[in-house]
């Protein structure tokens, strides 16, 4: 299959190791996406009235339905021990599923203040598992924010998943990572139309869905920031598919004809496939790219997106990387996207604010891409700048958001340059 990302060398190139004071969201914050997603699933979190405060700030006030997400508020009683915490946690859970028979998954969900103190949630998982088996299924997975960056909460809970799935040698297609409900339907469409129809996407959107893994499971993610569900599938037996992440046009092809290549998909039906698609993407990207080509852009560490959306910049819309930072580095996961940019790119892994900071102002790049926390300092720094979150919120995968993926970093841009121009007149 056509290969439109030529390598350029960064795969092999020196990375700047972090290792200092960090900001992120906590793994929590991804129930937001996830409980949205997994629509018979409910995720109850172990943790304190930071956590709740947090799930609920992230998620904005509910008034029409009740979210499938709650927290078993840890109090002074449990955290000197003076409670039993598991004979609580038991009590909440049997109150839960009472008054929601809707919910067949439910996921406990260890916090900070959990981890901590040392709450058995793995245990107590199983012990639920079975006390309310086969109408619930109970599973756990750790969102807690001591070490980690928000996305890996996704990754912890698809690796849970993971684990429970049956064995078997069905051969299929397995593509790992939450989107966009229209964002996968037209992922689906694509490869149906390719031939390959026996599709399983993780996370299910109801348990009842039967998803088995074994050695004739090919998979590929969808998202970047997956490195654990990646080893455990790889663990199940698994045959990885490797390729770019699916950003812009050029990412989406390569992505696809990994896949296509894997399941000896003709040349000739792959090429009317995307022709189409490919096209259009091609020509919005490149109306956008008019007001990001030669623009410099700077990635502090934040989301796990950093690389492939770097890629997609740099080729696809013609930008200048200063540095790309990046909480963590899987390799096998992002390999392609960093042989894809040049090698004279800083390539920097972990966090270490205090030094990034210094980094940033001396380059001062038109666009910096940062976490909440950093946003409003650099801002009343001079630096325009663009919310790292916003991309994991946003559909931004395949042909048809590739414009508008180029968009939510051109508008910034465009904000800052009307603003310069009000300023002289």
């Amino acid at each position: 299959m056509p290969n439109d990302l030529a390598p350029l060398g960064c795969g092999q190139a020196p990375v700047l190791k972090q290792r200092g004071q960090h900001e992120v969201f906590c793994g929590l914050t991804s129930i937001i996406w996830l409980h949205r997603k997994m629509q018979d699933a409910f995720f109850l979190v172990v943790g304190s009235r930071t956590c709740a405060h947090l799930l609920q700030s992230a998620a904005g006030v509910m008034i029409f339905a009740e979210p499938r997400f709650a927290t078993a508020i840890l109090e002074e009683t449990d955290l000197a021990g003076m409670a039993d915490a598991h004979v609580e946690l038991e009590r909440n859970v049997s109150e839960l599923l009472s008054r929601r028979p809707d919910v067949k998954r439910l996921f406990l969900v260890g916090s900070c203040p959990s981890e901590v103190i040392k709450i058995d949630l793995a245990t107590m998982a199983k012990k639920l598992s079975e006390k309310y088996a086969p109408h619930v299924n109970v599973i756990n997975f750790s969102g807690s924010g001591i070490e980690t960056t928000f996305t890996q909460g996704e990754d912890a809970c698809l690796e849970a998943v993971i684990r429970d799935l049956e064995t078997s040698d069905k051969t299929q297609l397995a593509v790992l990572g939450a989107l966009p409900d229209v964002v996968q339907d037209q992922m689906l469409r694509l490869l149906t139309q390719m031939g390959i129809a026996d599709v399983m996407v993780l996370p299910q959107v109801t348990s009842d869905t039967h998803s088995v893994v074994g050695p004739n499971t090919h998979f590929i993610c969808a998202q970047p920031f997956l490195g654990a569900s990646y080893d455990e599938m790889v663990r199940r037996g698994a045959q990885p598919i490797s390729a770019p992440f699916p950003f812009g046009a050029q990412g989406t092809t390569a992505w696809l004809a990994a896949i296509a290549d894997r399941f000896d998909v003709p040349q000739s039906t792959f090429d009317a496939v995307i022709a189409a698609p490919k096209a259009r993407a091609e020509q919005a990207i490149a109306k956008v790219a008019e007001t990001l080509s030669g623009r410099s852009i700077f990635f502090f560490p934040d989301s796990q997106l950093e690389i492939p959306l770097a890629r997609f910049l740099a080729n696809e819309c013609g930008m200048v990387l200063t540095e790309v930072g990046s909480p963590y580095i899987h390799r096998a996961l992002v390999g392609h996207d960093l042989d894809a940019l040049a090698d004279h790119v800083v390539i920097s892994e972990g966090q270490d604010v205090d030094k990034q900071l210094d980094r940033v102002f001396d380059c001062k790049p038109d666009l910096t891409v940062c976490g909440l926390g950093l946003a409003n300092p650099l801002e009343a720094e001079g630096l325009s700048t663009k919310w790292a979150i916003e991309l994991v919120f946003s559909p931004i995968h395949f042909y048809e958001q590739a414009a508008d993926l180029a968009s939510l970093f051109a508008r910034p841009l465009m904000r800052s340059d009307l603003l310069r121009v009000g300023d002289v007149a």
